[in-house]
């Protein structure tokens, strides 16, 4: 039995995990997915200087492909660390301590301490509350444009050397330039395992920031693990209640009544000129 069982392999489990091992401490993550690259990963990645940043220890690294940084993260980790093919289909708590985790295929393991972080659609998060993801009423379709300079000039113009948000009424385009001359596009339509937030890029950045602090949390106290993990949750209650509700306000200004007012609103060079 590991001390600490992971489930899911995405940036918070990662994290999590590199942070406990550089801390002596073994863990193992069990993953759904077969490999690593079974699918893709997303796109870029906006690494926050007060979450993301500080859980990687990287300053000065505003973006990255988010498919690079799990590869860095699973790079950093001993072999064997991850099981691939592991699909989660419950979990429950065992008589005198501990938690039962059950496979697909019908294996199962036992674990001493257990942590989800397998997104949205939790099989783990029961285990501590009935709360269920619900639809904010945002919706989004994606696309790529690859060779944009020379197959799409119209488009690689508008997006530029960065990011376009165009919003209009009841719908947006938005898009952002990748490396290798792509365009990564969204278009949105009105209508994460712990803390689920509307996609606005936070989610990310937290579950990494997540994955840094339960790590060092439990490292702190070696031998009293429930004590870890109790400090751990006591400010992540307290710090995710107030990035919910910025999650919100960043929602209403993306899609709100106002728009595109509230959208200009927030760039410094429409304030400066104003």
């Amino acid at each position: 039995m590991h001390p600490v069982t992971i489930i899911g392999a995405g940036l918070g489990g990662l994290t999590l995990a590199r942070v406990l091992h550089l801390n002596g401490m073994p863990a193992v993550v069990y993953e759904a997915e077969a490999s690593p690259t079974a699918r893709a990963q997303g796109g870029m990645l906006d690494i926050h200087d007060y979450n993301g940043q500080l859980a990687l220890d990287a300053d000065g690294r505003p973006e990255a492909l988010r498919a690079d940084l799990r590869r860095m993260l699973l790079d950093a980790l001993p072999a064997g660390t991850v099981r691939w093919g592991c699909k989660v289909s419950g979990a429950r708590a065992l008589i005198g301590g501990g938690h039962e985790v059950a496979f697909a295929d019908g294996s199962s393991v036992t674990a001493r301490v257990l942590v989800g972080a397998d997104g949205a659609w939790s099989r783990i998060r029961p285990l501590v509350s009935k709360a269920i993801p619900e639809y904010v009423g945002t919706s989004f379709v994606e696309t790529y444009l690859f060779d944009a300079d020379s197959r799409h000039p119209a488009a690689a113009k508008a997006v530029g050397g960065g990011s376009m948000f165009a919003p209009a009424g009841d719908r947006a385009l938005t898009a952002h330039r990748e490396r290798g001359d792509t365009l990564h596009a969204y278009i949105s339509l009105i209508g994460d395992a712990a803390h689920l937030l509307a996609p606005n890029g936070e989610g990310a950045n937290w579950a990494l920031y997540d994955g840094a602090e339960l790590g060092k949390s439990l490292a702190a106290h070696p031998g009293r693990l429930e004590s870890g993990l109790d400090a751990y949750e006591q400010d992540m209650f307290a710090r995710m209640s107030r990035a919910d509700a910025e999650t919100a306000k960043h929602l209403e200004e993306t899609f709100g009544d106002t728009i595109p007012d509230s959208l200009l609103a927030l760039m410094p060079e429409h304030q400066q000129g104003h």
